[in-house]
């Protein structure tokens, strides 16, 4: 029979064994350790976000994304013309700034693409994309997941919404040196009056774009404000109960900030089969707040106001 270990001993394991516990426990998505939104401000505050990547090519910066889980990341599928050679990508998590990332910065390394077999072209429906990174990244104050929401999720129109980028401030220019993350607060369109909207000032000789079913819009009639090149495959998010959900990933739009041209994201929950079949393990928000995982799935469960007009294009940032 063996003995039990002296009191003494047990006493030194204890904060060991609740340490090892602490350690393993999942944190919650889509719940910044720092939350501070202010309205009229213009860049993003540490740790405020930290679900955002960067998503680069031969080390410049291309398109935005948000992480979904260790090992996924969640963007559009307009931001790859070529999913095949991975070489050229990495992506850059845990950074507020481009150019100075600082030391909770992480550069992972892209495994490969997985682009929605539905998208058929810019503006199309299923603009969505996941990339698998090489290895997990480590969770921490500046990195942890965003939530996704499962179908029971709805998002109403005039919900006030955030959506965050390091895109182009105007049509023409680059954010300055050293690029700090932007924020910007937009509230959500009903797809009629988005339809509407587009109608508007449309060309003569040219059919409008529609908004498809997939499809949902966030902005300002007047313009003005708006995401923009560069901010492709980011997220918008919005605050269900006690976390921040995504319902849209940043598609496109008819130029940036325009009168009447709000901007057009990817319904999340629209592809909530597709996302689940390519990441079985992923948990997902339900309406009454609690993360939910899909019975049929298999495997373990496991904010911008800006300086200058940010606004939404087709195209990820120019190299």
């Amino acid at each position: 029979m063996r003995r039990p270990p002296p009191p003494t001993l047990l006493l030194l394991l204890l904060p060991l064994l609740a340490g090892t516990q602490e350690a393993k426990a999942p944190p919650a998505c889509g719940r910044p350790r720092k939350l501070s939104r202010m309205v009229g401000g213009r860049d993003a505050l540490e740790r405020e976000w930290p679900w955002q990547a960067s998503i680069q090519r031969d080390g410049s910066h291309f398109c935005g994304g948000s992480l979904l889980s260790p090992r996924w990341v969640l963007t559009a599928a307009h931001c790859f013309s070529n999913t095949s050679d991975t070489a050229p990508y990495r992506v850059l998590l845990g950074a507020r700034q481009l150019l100075r990332p600082g030391p909770h910065a992480v550069y992972a390394r892209v495994r490969r693409v997985e682009s929605n077999p539905l998208y058929r072209g810019m503006a199309s429906s299923a603009d969505v994309a996941l990339v698998e990174l090489e290895a997990p990244v480590t969770f921490s104050d500046h990195i942890l997941p965003v939530c996704l929401p499962d179908p029971s999720v709805s998002f109403a129109p005039g919900m006030s919404c955030w959506v965050t980028g390091w895109g182009s401030p105007s049509e023409q220019d680059r954010l300055p040196s050293p690029r700090t993350l932007q924020k910007l607060s937009v509230p959500l369109i009903d797809t009629p009056k988005c339809n509407l909207l587009y109608g508007t000032g449309a060309e003569p000789d040219s059919q409008p774009k529609a908004i498809q079913d997939d499809m949902l819009c966030a902005g300002f009639a007047e313009g003005k404000k708006d995401a923009c090149k560069g901010d492709s495959g980011g997220p918008l998010v919005c605050r269900v109960d006690q976390s921040w959900v995504q319902a849209g990933v940043i598609s496109w739009g008819e130029g940036c900030a325009r009168p009447n041209r709000p901007g057009v994201y990817i319904r999340v929950t629209s592809h909530h089969r597709w996302i689940r079949r390519i990441i079985p393990e992923l948990q997902f928000q339900g309406r009454a707040g609690g993360r939910r995982r899909d019975p049929r799935a298999s495997g373990p469960p496991g904010t911008r106001p800006h300086a200058a007009p940010r606004l939404l294009s087709l195209e990820p940032l120019p190299q």
